[in-house]
């Protein structure tokens, strides 16, 4: 992938909340400058809830383009979709529950039915049809906008130090075990592939890996992610490198 043009745009929000609402108000403003579908690539943990709910209440929710939007996930837990564990679960009930997304738009990661490596595989076609094939290039990125968070250890979407995930070239999708779970993640050329990348953290314990990530610190996943659009870096004041 190419590297971005310019240096990463970096945030800082007073705290958790306010960080959550500036979030949501830049989603919308990127979702509704370009017309036609807007592909977004949601990441799981607990930061990202509170973006969700804010992105379901007014304002947003009353500006954001509901019926253009598809959505996507970075990662997913091998897990049923109603376990509490859940990625997609969580941007359900945080979300999707309570916004006009079309059904058809939403896009999550198959964990039922299948084996890891065939959930991969099912979720990989899934995104080669939305985008119209395997070729990925700067000026037809697969996501308008991904959003991604960083671990205390430097891992991001489910790529942790270390692990294969992190230097897979070809496959847009693979099964990893970290962290004694099996999971689904995308790997760096699907995520790279984003107009708009942003990284978001909150609180103290994701300081360290903040400021040893936006150094490029190599051996953190998170540091070798480089967007061919625009990368972001979004934090509370806690997580603020000093």
């Amino acid at each position: 992938m190419i590297p971005p043009a310019a240096p990463a745009e970096r945030r800082i929000f007073e705290d958790a909340e306010t960080l959550a609402r500036g979030v949501a108000d830049w989603m919308c403003k990127l979702a509704l400058a370009p017309p036609g579908v807007f592909a977004v690539c949601l990441s799981g943990g607990n930061t990202p809830r509170r973006l969700y709910e804010v992105l379901a209440e007014p304002p947003a929710a009353s500006r954001f383009p509901w019926e253009r939007a598809h959505w996507f996930w970075c990662d997913e837990r091998f897990v049923p979709h109603d376990d509490p564990q859940s990625n997609y679960g969580m941007a359900r009930a945080a979300l999707f529950s309570r916004v006009p997304a079309p059904e058809g738009n939403i896009h999550p990661i198959p964990t039922e039915g299948l084996s890891p490596d065939e959930a991969a595989r099912a979720y990989e076609a899934t995104l080669e049809r939305f985008h119209g094939g395997r070729a990925l290039s700067p000026d037809r990125p697969l996501f308008h906008m991904t959003l991604l968070g960083i671990g205390e250890d430097g891992h991001t979407a489910s790529l942790f130090p270390g692990e294969p995930g992190v230097d897979e070239a070809s496959r847009w999708a693979m099964p990893v075990h970290a962290n004694s779970q099996t999971r689904i993640t995308l790997t760096p050329r699907a995520l790279e592939s984003s107009r708009d990348l942003a990284f978001v953290a909150a609180g103290a314990a994701k300081r360290a890996a903040v400021r040893r990530a936006q150094a490029g610190d190599r051996s953190l996943p998170a540091a070798r992610i480089r967007p061919v659009g625009r990368l972001h870096w979004f934090t509370d004041r806690a997580a603020a490198p000093d």
